[in-house]
């Protein structure tokens, strides 16, 4: 078993080694601009930007109360930006 975790070990850095050599060509300018309109949202997946949306959870239920209307909370645990 020991034999076969260094062999196993042994053939990863040889693989790892031979992956960091090669080096990553930079994006060209063409490049970045056809991956940057890729990753953009399209007007579809951006429909939920048009909703006039609270960040106070008091002014909206002041607004609904007096409307009549229900409140919809969107609501995340964690850094909105992801950043923990």
């Amino acid at each position: 078993m020991t034999r076969l975790l260094t062999h196993l070990g042994l053939c990863a850095l040889a693989l790892t080694s031979t992956l960091s050599a090669h080096a990553v060509e930079p994006l060209t300018h063409e490049q970045f601009a056809d991956l940057h309109l890729l990753i953009q949202p399209t007007e579809k997946e951006s429909r939920w930007n048009r909703i006039p949306w609270l960040a106070s959870l008091w002014e909206a239920r002041r607004q609904a109360a007096a409307k009549g209307k229900p409140i919809l909370l969107w609501e995340m645990d964690g850094h909105p930006l992801g950043c923990t």
